[in-house]
């Protein structure tokens, strides 16, 4: 047994990245990170190759949207590429596997949807295998909101997926979601490659529920990892056979991001759960 690979979610850092790639990315290696996961890198890869490059970092894994013409997010919607191209960009950086981040929650209510979901999933890790990639799917707690006999929408799609489809699971969104996180970590099995280290409040109901009110990812009271309600160390002993990666995130920090960044990171090395 190894201990997974710390990374950082680089939306952690959006509006920075953004105005200075170089520069944040060097201040993410001067706090002892050796890799990122990326987002929205398919307009801009070989930017992105070359200022991993010039700070000595690393992108195995990044987030691109493959199941949907347009990626939602709380925070507006992104227009999406063609699975080809998105491959394309990853291999450009040198990635590993592409991971969807966000299907909306409409399409998770019917089995219908959730077998539409699997099967455009299954088809794209047809087409990265030509590239050299593999595919995952990250969630966030829409997927925990339907049940079909006694299964939740997320289990039914885990089931019809294939094994070479690659499981991220966002530890936070799950607990929001209404899920014994560690026993979900358990049941993932050798398909969870990767988790989402983020803590915080949880809300007390699940925000993507189709009756819930609108939010945004400001409104969220997160917090370094260890010091909100996620039971991380229960979820990456649980999952200690498989995860590879264990990739800090913050949909809204709490204060400068990259203290924050420092902070989990800190969590997870002195605390023996990543290296």
């Amino acid at each position: 047994m190894s201990l997974p690979v710390a990374s950082v979610q680089l939306y952690t850092l959006a509006a920075d990245f953004t105005a200075d790639p170089h520069a944040s990315l060097q201040r993410l290696a001067e706090i002892g990170l050796a890799n990122v996961e990326a987002f929205d890198f398919v307009r801009r890869p070989e930017l992105i190759r070359d200022a991993l490059g010039a700070a000595g970092l690393s992108s195995p894994t990044g987030h691109a949207p493959l199941l949907s013409d347009e990626l939602w997010t709380p925070d507006g919607s992104i227009p999406t590429p063609a699975p080809e191209v998105v491959f394309e960009a990853a291999a450009t950086i040198g990635m590993q596997v592409v991971i969807d981040p966000y299907v909306p929650v409409e399409r998770w209510v019917t089995a219908d949807g959730v077998a539409d979901i699997a099967d455009r999933l299954n088809r794209a890790a047809d087409v990265a295998a030509t590239f050299g990639l593999q595919v995952g799917y990250h969630n966030h707690s829409q997927e925990f909101v339907a049940s079909f006999d006694g299964e939740t929408a997320y289990d039914r799609f885990i089931a019809l997926t294939d094994e070479r489809v690659k499981i991220e699971l966002d530890l936070f969104w799950a607990l929001a979601g209404g899920q014994d996180v560690p026993a979900l970590v358990s049941k993932l099995g050798e398909r969870l490659i990767a988790v989402h280290v983020k803590d915080g409040v949880v809300p007390s109901s699940n925000p993507f529920a189709p009756e819930a009110p609108a939010f945004s990812s400001d409104s969220l009271d997160q917090r370094h990892a260890g010091d909100g309600d996620v039971p991380l160390v229960a979820a990456l002993a649980a999952g200690s056979e498989s995860i590879r990666y264990a990739v800090i995130e913050y949909d809204n920090a709490p204060g400068d991001v990259f203290e924050d960044i420092a902070a989990s990171l800190a969590f997870l090395r002195e605390g023996g759960y990543a290296r």
